[in-house]
């Protein structure tokens, strides 16, 4: 339970200090999800990197398609230490508080990083679409300057447009009591605590929803609509098969990461966070970055391929 930390009265303006109460009414299981937790976040942080290194040092996989896989690996890295490794601290110690500064900052990352996984796995979706439906052009339509400009704009759209409504937010102030019934900064708890009137940031973020995290979801579909029409019209099962194998980790992915969302901020709620809804925020936001490496190794024969060859050329180099 957290004691010492100063409560606010409901007219109260904040200005010093947030506490995240998170997971505290586990009392002495705090200790044991803090072990859970961090066997999870060193498997993501080593799963990823590794990823990221395999390809940069494997010729074949210089491609499109892995150029995303990389920006998207580097992606979940950024995502899961946004708040993880707060967690971790937050779960050894009594006081679980956060700074105004500090919480901003959470909050932006987070956000950041989610609106810019949503646009990278359309980015994904559009490589698969053009190198199946249009493979004759495929080089010249997905060069490495389209690629960086889909991956530059996926991360620039999102810094710019977060930049805007962290600001915003943080702009109103908060009053009342300081403690978040959350693990970390996220925007819908912060906005129950504002000052001022916030039906203005709520249409904006309906907008944000609307053009960043729908519009890309139905760019995938569109995609995956115009795959599956030409892999029906082949009349080899082979051929069939190859080429559904090369967009099944993309859909495994994108079906994890939206099904997630979905379920964390989609489904009907409370009007209060309860110990459930906690639970399956924390699932949301370390399981996707968690299993996405493991998905790309295991379902994709390239992937196995490189670490396969990888790994003989290790053990030779060492053998002589």
């Amino acid at each position: 339970m957290i004691h010492s930390a100063q409560v606010h009265n409901e007219n109260e303006t904040i200005s010093d200090v947030l506490i995240l109460v998170g997971f505290s009414y586990l009392n002495k299981l705090q200790i044991l999800l803090f072990l859970v937790l961090l066997v999870i976040y060193l498997a993501t942080l080593t799963g990823n990197v590794l990823v990221i290194l395999l390809i940069k040092i494997t010729s074949s996989l210089h491609t499109p398609m892995y150029f995303f896989l990389v920006n998207l690996s580097f992606l979940e890295i950024c995502f899961i230490s946004s708040m993880v490794p707060q967690l971790l601290g937050h779960l050894l110690v009594e006081e679980k508080t956060i700074s105004i500064a500090g919480c901003a900052a959470q909050m932006y990352f987070t956000n950041v990083t989610g609106l810019t996984e949503c646009c990278l796995l359309a980015a994904m979706a559009y490589d698969r679409y053009v190198a199946i439906c249009h493979p004759l052009h495929y080089t010249t339509i997905m060069s490495s300057q389209v690629c960086a400009l889909l991956a530059g704009a996926s991360w620039f759209i999102s810094i710019s447009e977060e930049l805007a409504h962290t600001s915003w937010i943080f702009s109103l102030g908060f009053c009342g009591s300081n403690q978040i019934h959350h693990f970390f900064c996220d925007t819908p708890p912060l906005l129950k605590m504002a000052c001022a009137d916030t039906s203005q940031i709520n249409i904006l973020r309906l907008i944000v929803t609307v053009l960043f995290v729908l519009s890309p979801f139905l760019l995938i579909l569109l995609s995956y609509i115009c795959i599956i029409s030409i892999i029906l019209k082949m009349p080899s099962k082979e051929g069939r098969h190859k080429i559904f194998s090369t967009c099944s980790s993309h859909l495994m992915v994108v079906t994890l990461f939206y099904g997630t969302a979905l379920i964390t901020y989609l489904v009907p709620k409370s009007s209060s966070t309860t110990d459930s809804d906690l639970f399956i925020s924390l699932l949301n936001r370390i399981v996707s970055p968690m299993l996405n490496p493991i998905i790309y190794t295991l379902r994709n024969k390239e992937v196995k391929g490189a670490w396969k060859n990888t790994l003989k050329k290790s053990i030779f180099s060492h053998s002589q």
